[in-house]
């Protein structure tokens, strides 16, 4: 394949086909496309040592996750933190396969893969091997946040290894189609294993209004999903007079009752991740990405952005593992922030937000909805859910909650709940029509809600009166499918656009099999669904 670079792992690549230039449509530049193409080799090389070495340690499995989880769309900008972490990889390597350095009979069995191999493939091969790989890229964010709080589950990591080892290898269709419907089954642990550890580590979320207004004086906006940054942050900010603005997918944080409990948690800041480059441009303050979901900073706020864990982009300030946040406390308390208090909207005109209605919440009110369903109160559940982006087309999901009957029950998690989660849809009794599950990873919830409504009702997920209408813009939203691919979740509506990864033929086979469906418009999709 004769390009700059190619990488068509998100809902945005070029053309919708593979961005093949000088630079991605992410604003990742070809020469660190190609460095994440040479750390995922590695850490294939790393998963060949780990299938025939004794040393593995936890060490082994946090490098292959944080490899793993640095490729992920919009992580990683920065050349240098890429080579720094192909070099541990390798020396993982070395510590795990002494001999092979000295050796005089080379077997190749723990080199690095070339990815060229992949993306010049056979287009169903290529498509496998991409869903495989983009899934577990996707698992090892999730990974990385229960790691951070100390919770890890060895099946997960030794799939990792697996599924990285499979793509290495020249398997047929035959040998990875059961990989790839097995990212979803071990993804689905890695989400319990999230959800545990968030929970045990920070309560049971409860429901809370969000205002989006931000009050006078020194501020700092987090953003990410990283639950244990925002922690810490708001322990170092304590009494400082710095008052703490969540941003993107770090909304759910202000319905957990161990981070609530701090008092300058103040509000929600901004709109999806894609509008940062215009909601950062005039901040008074600095801004904090603990996790992906990152975009170029533009010049006129670059001294503002801080990054920390993975995230990484060349000429920003970087908080390492020590997690001294002292140089954002001491931006912030320069800038200022706001003379007078500032009341922003989300995009429908809204001044507050809800979150909180994770699975402890509605399981614990599922007799009324049950209740709600039999009297007909109720008619259909919709889960409109999963990521953001700019593409064109999106507004198709405000559109479709919009049109949503009064008797309908709309739940939604991660970014894309954005471009509805401002609007006012009344209620059902003392229900809102309007559930906000939260973060991508909360997929776990809204997965159990469902499977709890079905054992109310003593029938299948499928059979419930439910539809799934997704977005997706990077890995995370991969890993997620796939899981509910594995829990035989049909009938499933997919866009703005399909992956271009999917090939023709695997795309039919996901159709014949699993009834997955490109969205159309609101009102012919909404006339399907509610036949």
């Amino acid at each position: 394949m004769d390009n700059n670079m190619f990488c068509f792992q998100c809902e945005q690549t070029a053309g919708c086909a593979g961005c093949t230039g000088k630079a991605g449509v992410c604003g990742k530049t070809a020469d660190v496309a190609k460095l994440q193409d040479e750390l995922t080799g590695a850490l294939v090389g790393l998963a060949r040592a780990i299938n025939n070495a004794p040393g593995v340690s936890a060490d082994t499995w946090r490098l292959m996750i944080e490899g793993l989880f640095t490729t992920v769309t919009n992580v990683s900008f920065n050349e240098k933190t890429l080579r720094e972490l192909i070099d541990r990889v390798h020396s993982e390597k070395a510590r795990l396969t002494p001999g092979c350095s000295s050796c005089v009979s080379v077997c190749g069995q723990n080199d690095d893969y070339d990815m060229e191999n992949i993306w010049n493939a056979h287009e169903d091969i290529r498509s496998l091997n991409s869903l495989i790989l983009f899934g577990v890229r996707g698992m090892a964010a999730y990974a990385h946040h229960a790691l951070v709080l100390g919770y890890t589950d060895e099946e997960v990591n030794h799939f990792f290894a697996k599924a990285l080892f499979a793509i290495g290898e020249d398997w047929g269709m035959d040998e990875l189609l059961p990989i790839v419907m097995e990212v979803g089954e071990k993804n689905l642990k890695c989400m319990a294993l999230l959800d545990k550890a968030n929970t045990e580590s920070y309560g049971t979320p409860t429901p809370v209004t969000v205002p989006l207004t931000v009050e006078k004086g020194p501020f700092i906006v987090i953003s990410g999903h990283d639950l244990h940054d925002l922690k810490l942050l708001l322990e170092q900010t304590e009494g400082k007079g710095i008052n703490i603005y969540t941003h993107g997918e770090m909304l759910p944080a202000h319905s957990y009752p161990e981070l609530k409990k701090y008092a300058h948690l103040k509000g929600n800041f901004g709109t999806a991740w894609q509008n940062q480059q215009t909601e950062f441009a005039g901040l008074p303050a600095p801004v904090l990405f603990t996790t992906n979901c990152l975009m170029p900073p533009k010049a006129s706020y670059t001294d503002r952005v801080f990054t920390t864990a993975m995230v990484s982009y060349p000429e920003i300030t970087h908080i390492d593992e020590n997690k001294d946040f002292t140089p954002i406390i001491e931006k912030a308390l320069e800038l200022g922030g706001y003379s007078e208090d500032q009341a922003f909207t989300g995009i429908n005109g809204g001044s507050t937000v809800m979150t909180g209605f994770a699975r402890g919440t509605v399981l614990g009110v599922a007799d009324k909805v049950v209740d709600a369903v039999k009297a007909g109160a109720i008619k259909h559940f919709f889960l409109v859910a999963g990521c953001d982006g700019a593409r064109p087309g999106r507004n198709y999901y405000t559109e479709f909650v919009k049109q949503t009957p009064a008797d309908t029950v709309i739940l939604t998690l991660a970014c894309g709940k954005y471009r509805f989660n401002d609007l006012d849809l009344g209620t059902i009794g003392d229900l809102p029509r309007l559930m906000d599950v939260g973060q991508c990873n909360d997929a776990y919830s809204a997965i159990q809600i469902a499977v709890a409504l079905a054992g109310a009702f003593d029938c299948d997920v499928n059979d419930l009166p439910l539809s799934m209408v997704l977005s997706w813009y990077e890995q995370k939203a991969v890993c997620i499918l796939l899981t509910l691919l594995h829990l035989g979740i049909k009938n499933i509506r997919l866009g703005p656009t399909l992956p271009a990864f999917i090939s023709p033929n695997v795309l039919n086979y996901l159709v014949e099999n699993f009834g997955i469906a490109p969205i159309t418009t609101p009102e012919e999709d909404l006339k399907q669904l509610l036949q």
